[in-house]
């Protein structure tokens, strides 16, 4: 298949290079494991499940930043759902793919390999998000386009990082956090294959719109070779010399997670009261369709434990119906031809929109969460003024380097402090340093930062 305007000629990808064995090591200092009580994929979920990015996100902003009540999720409750989700869609996947490709057993691939793949990847899904949200993303933006101690690094960095800078993606952040050389988990080259729903960078000069791996970018511009390493490996083909298609099981990863934010995001929209009881049963009954009895639900005394119920069913429904659009699609995926989301393509997706279209308006533009939002910008615009106004002062406007930007940078991390800059020669890099101390960080601690470096509270106030 050619693409307009690409001059590629793709042929198509094939499963047993795209679910080869092998982790994301360039430099081939990873050692093989012979583990033999889980599998390569499984020992993914493990290591993330235990690593310090995942644990931050349960105070990370999923809906309602620093949430009061009980049961409203956060980006770890979302993630370990969104997960669960994806094993069934890899699962079923898998078994579809085994019976249809005999090479696949040959070379050790089960049913549960791939929805371990997916179940891992899904689990990271939101790993490189800030805190607060997207709001948290909207605000490191902002701050390089709009504030004049974000400007100023335009004169320092190339065109394609200032395009990062002014257009940060918690998506691109992920893929940073997990192939650091110094800090990643070193995950099968399927799993970050999976991870990656947008393998292209944040400038591209042939974006073709209709394409939905080409909405937003996967990757920053100094890691476009770690990309091009895991394509190469698993087989990826490009579009054009800038982006290439997504990994098949990526698709399943996107799905889980529409799934999750569109039917849970309801559920605690009812939970708060900004939609109702009655209108949430409507919109879930939507999707049940025919499965949907009303007078069985009256065995539950609780409203939340009758929304509950209709919840389980409309996941598992959205599962089948996503399962079944990938069968249908799976070749188109492997020759390019197919890039839409599998949600878009369901029977369930008209009722699907009504329920994002209610969320939009009623939940996530709700008082509650835009006055919080509001304050995320504050917090994370005043971090980055502060840490990047010191940075300056002592590299660049050296004449205004002061006793308080002194104290300023002694508050980074070891590995971020002055003492390690004597021989500082790539801004980019230094600036990309300073935004993964401050998106790493979790909602409270961006909060209770901001306090005390603004003069707000002290220590143990």
């Amino acid at each position: 298949m050619e693409f307009p305007h690409s001059g590629v000629i793709l042929s198509m990808m094939q499963w047993e290079k795209l679910l080869a064995a092998g982790r994301f090591d360039p430099e081939n200092r990873a050692i093989p494991s012979n583990e033999r009580f889980r599998t390569e994929f499984e020992r993914d979920y493990d290591r993330i499940i235990f690593s310090a990015p995942f644990r931050n996100l349960q105070d990370k902003t999923q809906v309602f930043p620093l949430p009061e009540h009980d049961f409203v999720h956060t980006r770890l409750t979302h993630s370990l759902e969104v997960s669960s989700v994806g094993r069934s869609l890899g699962k079923s996947v898998g078994e579809y793919l085994l019976g249809k490709y005999a090479s696949l057993q040959s070379v050790g691939i089960s049913p549960s390999d791939v929805g371990a793949i997916v179940a891992a990847a899904a689990l990271t899904h939101d790993i490189g998000n800030p805190p607060f949200g997207h709001a948290g993303e909207d605000a490191i933006s902002d701050f390089f386009k709009f504030h004049p101690y974000g400007q100023v690094w335009q004169r320092h960095v190339k065109s394609l990082e200032w395009e990062d800078l002014c257009k940060f993606e918690g998506n691109a952040q992920g893929f940073r956090m997990l192939v650091s050389k110094e800090n990643g988990l070193k995950l099968s080259l399927a799993t970050l294959a999976a991870f990656t729903k947008y393998p292209r960078p944040s400038q591209l000069f042939e974006q073709s719109k209709t394409r939905r791996s080409q909405k937003k970018y996967g990757f920053f511009a100094d890691q476009m070779g770690d990309y091009a390493y895991l394509a190469e490996k698993l087989g990826l083909k490009q579009v054009n010399s800038e982006c290439w298609l997504r990994h098949p099981l990526a698709f399943l990863v996107e799905a889980a997670d529409d799934i999750c934010y569109s039917i849970i995001d309801l559920e605690d929209g009812c939970t708060l009261g900004l939609v109702s009881w009655e209108e949430g049963i409507r919109l879930l009954s939507g999707i049940l369709q025919e499965k949907y009895q009303p007078e069985k639900l009256q065995k539950y005394n609780k409203e939340s434990q009758q929304l509950a119920v209709l919840r389980a069913m409309a996941i598992s429904r959205l599962v089948e119906e996503v399962v079944q659009a990938f069968i249908q699609q799976e070749e188109a995926m492997l020759e390019g031809e197919f890039d839409q989301a599998l949600t878009d393509i369901i029977p369930s997706a008209e009722a699907l929109a009504k329920i994002v279209k209610i969320s939009v308006s009623q939940i996530y533009r709700s008082k509650p969460v835009l006055e919080k939002e509001a304050a995320g910008f504050q917090v994370i615009e005043g971090l980055l003024e502060v840490f990047s106004t010191a940075i300056n002062h002592k590299f660049y406007q050296t004449e205004l380097f002061s006793g308080k930007d002194r104290s300023i940078l002694r508050l980074l991390p070891k590995e971020l402090s002055s003492a390690d800059w004597e021989n500082h020669t790539h801004t980019y890099a230094l600036l990309r340093s300073l935004i993964d101390f401050i998106s790493g960080m979790t909602d409270k601690h961006a909060l209770a930062l901001y306090r005390r470096v603004k003069g707000i509270a002290l220590p143990g106030a």
